[in-house]
């Protein structure tokens, strides 16, 4: 299935930018604890930041940390989120917890991550085709296909 992206626009590289700055401060190496710092944009152009705190059990990845820092911080609309590994490795795809917690909170959401056109711009409802919606009063809903704008048999 080919899935629909955009080319990055300069709101886009300065997510990144802002991103890339908050792990490389925050870094503690290669292997340490902070190794992915991310940023998520809100719809009135506000940027928001977070890192990881890897733990073995599992801990918070940057994503999620961006998107509490947001929501604290009075964000309620977002546009757009990625993450940076540390020492250069550059822009990294969101975890399958992160798609599926983006994909239930934020359906409406971007993505900027790897590919093998370079770093493009994905809605998250591509990441996760087929994916039953998850709400906090009724638990995991049945598929339903009104989630995906759907256009020549792609979602978009």
């Amino acid at each position: 299935m080919d899935i629909p992206m955009r080319e990055l626009t300069d709101d886009d590289l300065a997510l990144i930018e802002f991103a890339r700055e908050i792990v490389d401060a925050n870094t503690d190496g290669e292997f340490g604890v902070h190794t992915m710092g991310a940023a998520v944009r809100e719809a009135d152009g506000r940027m928001f930041g977070g890192i990881n705190i890897y733990h073995f059990l599992g801990g918070p990845c940057a994503e999620l940390v961006a998107l509490g820092n947001a929501r604290a911080s009075g964000g309620r609309e977002f546009t757009t989120i990625v993450a940076v590994g540390n020492c250069e490795r550059g822009t990294v795809g969101p975890c399958g917890r992160d798609r599926q917690i983006l994909f239930d909170y934020h359906p409406r959401i971007r993505v900027l991550l790897p590919t093998e056109q370079g770093i493009r711009s994905v809605a998250v409802t591509n990441l996760m085709p087929l994916a039953a919606r998850w709400d906090a009063a009724e638990g995991t809903q049945p598929y339903d296909p009104s989630d995906f704008t759907i256009h020549n048999g792609q979602i978009s």
